[in-house]
């Protein structure tokens, strides 16, 4: 196993940056920082093959796309076994936008998008809980989310 790497207070600034404008130029942060653009590149070269930066994405806001319900499902498995097989039938699911191999109540535990309740209804009945793996659910409906952020660098 690699060791990861070792950020310093210039990379925990990088990171930031670019949590907050992924778009930003390495010469803004440069200027900001007091260092050179090639460090900056250098730098987040560095995060992106050791992995501590993934990816950059564009960020949407669902309501205005149409999806008006967001919901959280525990399921139960009938085993344990299940598990891979039923990740990959979840994965087929446009609606399911994560999920989570869990400890306590449930096996999994997925965030879904919908445009409606009708459309969660036919999701739960017709999709989801007609996966063979799937013994029972539990459907939390989100009423809003205060709280969306990244972890702090």
């Amino acid at each position: 196993m690699t060791q990861p790497l070792r950020i310093d207070d210039l990379d925990r600034d990088i990171l930031k940056a670019l949590m907050h404008d992924a778009r930003i130029p390495y010469a803004e942060m440069a200027k900001r920082f007091n260092v050179s653009p090639a460090t900056v590149h250098v730098r987040v070269e560095k995060m992106r093959a050791s992995e501590i930066i993934t990816g950059t994405e564009v960020v949407v806001n669902p309501k205005l796309l149409g999806y008006d319900v967001c919901c959280f499902i525990g399921i139960n498995l009938n085993a344990a076994r299940d598990y891979h097989s039923a990740i990959e039938k979840l994965k087929e699911l446009d609606e399911v936008v994560e999920a989570y191999y869990t400890t306590g109540a449930y096996n999994i535990f997925v965030k879904l998008m919908c445009h409606s309740i009708e459309e969660l209804q036919y999701v739960l009945i017709d999709k989801l809980q007609a996966i063979d793996e799937v013994q029972s659910t539990e459907t939390l409906i989100s009423l809003q989310n205060p709280i969306s952020r990244n972890v702090k660098p």
